[in-house]
């Protein structure tokens, strides 16, 4: 419908924010602590300029790549995000709306829809998962996502989970029972389009993580999975090594913030890294991945396939990150806030937003394709990057 459609990301939250009841929206925004990181990832994005080119622009302009072996029409895909009561076609609509556009997904293990439904709706999705449970229950886990035909692995590192925000942290059930909706009813009932949404689908979200069940188990809440989580030792980068072993495919490595982890994941045979900081949901106080970005893409360069993630909102942060050494880039809350604004077809029109944006700033800058970007493209200013090994 015409009137559902929107020009900017920006747009899309705000209506995501008129959509949503006040607990969804806030669990999106999420953040940590202070919220210094995941405000710097916005900030520093503006902190960047271009170098235009005037005259001989090109008539057309090319922004296919390739990602962990798949074809991509876009450097634009979508990350992984944890159980979400946005709308109830959850992440097969997310999958559809990529696969309309030519690009990937990459579901959550701690998603709400299960990953045979997701690779039926787009055969280029990546699979996420935490470290968590033994070996044995981790393999498990993978060999269901194998059969059901996914196109890599991403093994995410940069979560933490704060346990406190400055501003309060939004009320997130264990499942929503009687009592429980009850309880949200306040909430809920002023969010007539998000209730009717699920009231059509045959009820509230299920507040479960299906691609966490083993064998005939019945799907865990979010919780119980978390709670699985926490209880697990992180891996070491032996422990990586060997999965990537076993796994015998593509695997990207999510959450590297300095060059020598980049180094490290090289060493362990990871086919990719998403230079990320968990959209601000992880330390509080590290710098946007965008500044950590130069540093690390220097280290590497050639040697592995380089993804950067949290804060990118528009086409020109998309070209900003590739002319520094990304690959392609993955977005989170834009496309959950349009998912929020108009279903499918909003999380399509997210993609439509960048592609845009993408289109116009490679016509500025008087380059036929995203392969010509490089860092003469982007004003850095001084201080700009952050790079840990540098000497002082």
């Amino acid at each position: 419908m015409a009137g559902d459609w929107f020009e900017t990301v920006a747009q899309a939250q705000q209506r995501a924010r008129r959509t949503l009841p006040r607990s969804v929206y806030l669990a999106i925004i999420a953040g940590s602590e202070r919220g210094s990181t995941m405000a710097d990832n916005l900030a520093a994005f503006g902190e960047l300029g271009f170098a235009p080119h005037v005259a001989q622009a090109p008539a057309e302009r090319a922004m296919a790549t390739s990602l962990m072996g798949q074809e991509l029409a876009l450097p634009v895909l979508i990350s992984p995000t944890g159980v979400q009561a946005v709308h109830p076609d959850g992440e097969v609509a997310v999958a559809r709306a990529a696969a309309a556009r030519g690009t990937a997904i990459g579901l959550s293990s701690f998603g709400s829809k299960p990953v045979e439904e997701v690779v039926e709706a787009n055969p280029k999705t990546f699979f996420q998962t935490y470290w968590c449970g033994s070996k044995d229950r981790l393999t498990q886990r993978l060999e269901r996502a194998k059969r059901a035909g996914v196109a890599g692995l991403i093994v995410t590192l940069d979560w933490q989970f704060s346990h406190g925000r400055d501003w309060g942290s939004p009320t997130i059930p264990d499942k929503l029972d009687l009592k429980t909706m009850l309880r949200l009813a306040p909430e809920t009932i002023i969010r007539p389009r998000w209730l009717l949404a699920y009231a059509k689908a045959g009820g509230p979200p299920a507040m479960t993580v299906p691609n966490m069940t083993i064998g005939g188990e019945d799907p865990p809440t979010f919780f119980t999975a978390y709670g699985e989580w926490m209880g697990t030792p992180p891996p070491t980068w032996e422990d990586l090594r060997w999965l990537i072993s076993w796994w015998e495919g593509p695997v990207m490595i999510k959450g590297i913030a300095r060059p020598d982890d980049a180094r490290r994941a090289v060493d362990v045979g990871a086919t990719a890294i998403s230079v990320s900081n968990h959209g601000g949901n992880n330390l509080d106080g590290q710098p946007a991945s965008i500044r950590t970005l130069p540093a690390i893409a220097a280290a590497v360069a050639g040697e592995i396939e380089i993804v950067l993630d949290s804060g990118v909102r528009r086409g020109s942060d998309v070209v900003k990150a590739l002319a520094l050494g990304a690959r392609a880039t993955m977005i989170g809350r834009a496309y959950l806030w349009g998912l929020a604004a108009n279903g499918q077809a909003g999380v399509e029109n997210v993609f439509d937003v960048f592609h845009g944006g993408i289109d116009s700033a490679l016509r500025g800058l008087g380059r036929a394709s995203t392969a010509e970007l490089e860092p003469s493209d982007v004003l850095v200013p001084d201080g700009f990057t952050q790079d840990v090994l540098a000497p002082a």
